[in-house]
């Protein structure tokens, strides 16, 4: 008896597990039959828009200048954003967004201007969207934002945002808030393909490569020979002074790009540009430093020599941190870590193996 109440309950319980998950769960293999639309989605095409955030997208020409759009994506307690660019940015861009407040109840859908990054440069009712109908209702604890555009073809270029969690637009102002996460794509509306973009991606990659070899790579080799080679006096401080201006020079051009990059995309890399920024501050002050030092016979000279070791030592650290943490944020994986990761190891297997030597001599 007391074995068929804990089968009993084991059964309802994944029953009640599986009915709450696929609650959340859309696809383009189910029917739309939600109440509440605008329009009729019944002849609706449907792709998957942003896997990674279950967003689907069901979209359909109903006449030669009319666009209907129904956007599906798990009720987070957050607002949900379809925007339409020229060129896969969000500034610039022209977008819907939708909301029901989990709060309070309130619910809207209103279209905005993406003019840039902060509040006040993202305008409500700007833009260049003609909005027919639109709705936004929830059911089986997803949100369906639906909305009609008057348009001849509407950009293939979209681009999709998820609000923070809990914080909605609300009268009079409207103000939307920085998004947590985004996604941009381009759309076939014929064939129904979608594809992920990677906005400035020639732009992300020279910030990388500069920034890594730059402040990354050449500031560890010029330290390494500066601390090693000394005996091969003045080869050592030519090789030295080259090593640490290219990289200065590297590292200046990989935080322009960085500056134009953060820019163009509207992102928010608080903590890698302060960092990014510091580490160009300490390279300065290098510059000053070694243009300003003082004669061996100095007395001052052994206090400016630990400041500059001192303050090349930070710079070199928090520069590899500040690689990977980048990497971190562009999402390129392994690949990068890696290739970075290695050339490190390689350096310190090389700083190990002359320290060693430096000893052994002493």
């Amino acid at each position: 008896m007391m074995a068929s109440s804990v089968i009993f309950i084991f059964f309802f319980t994944i029953c009640g597990l599986a009915a709450f998950v696929n609650s959340q769960v859309d696809s383009c293999s189910s029917n739309l039959n939600i109440n509440g639309l605008p329009f009729d989605s019944a002849s609706l095409h449907c792709v998957s828009a942003w896997s990674s955030q279950n967003f689907i997208l069901r979209y359909a020409q109903t006449s030669s200048n009319l666009w209907s759009f129904v956007l599906s994506a798990p009720d987070a307690n957050s607002y949900i954003a379809i925007g339409f660019s020229s060129n896969g940015l969000m500034i610039g861009s022209s977008a819907v967004v939708g909301w029901i407040s989990a709060t309070d109840g309130s619910s809207g859908v209103k279209k905005y201007f993406l003019g840039g990054q902060s509040s006040k440069e993202v305008v409500p009712d700007g833009g260049n969207l003609v909005v027919n109908n639109s709705a936004i209702v929830t059911q089986s604890s997803r949100l369906y934002l639906a909305f009609q555009l008057i348009a001849d073809q509407p950009s293939r270029r979209i681009i999709y945002a998820l609000g923070r969690t809990g914080l909605m637009p609300s009268s009079p102002s409207f103000s939307l808030t920085q998004h947590s996460s985004t996604a941009s794509t381009a759309l076939n509306y014929v064939t129904g393909q979608t594809s992920s973009l990677s906005p400035e991606s020639k732009l992300r990659k020279s910030h990388g490569a500069l920034s890594m070899a730059g402040w990354g790579i050449l500031m560890m080799i010029g330290a390494i020979v500066a601390r090693y080679f000394r005996e091969w006096d003045p080869a050592w401080f030519y090789v030295h002074a080259c090593a640490q201006s290219l990289g200065f020079l590297l590292g200046v051009a990989g935080v322009i790009c960085g500056l134009v990059l953060e820019h163009r995309l509207g992102v928010d890399v608080s903590t890698h540009k302060g960092l990014g920024i510091f580490i160009l501050v300490l390279g300065c002050l290098q510059v000053m430093a070694f243009l300003a030092r003082p004669g061996k016979s100095s007395k001052v000279r052994k206090y400016w020599n630990w400041y500059h070791h001192s303050a090349g030592g930070i710079l070199i650290v928090l520069a590899a941190a500040n690689v990977f943490y980048g990497i971190h944020l562009a999402r390129k994986g392994r690949e990068w870590n890696v290739g970075y990761g290695v050339v490190l190891a390689i350096l310190f297997v090389i700083a190990v193996l002359l320290e060693v030597r430096l000893w052994v001599r002493k």
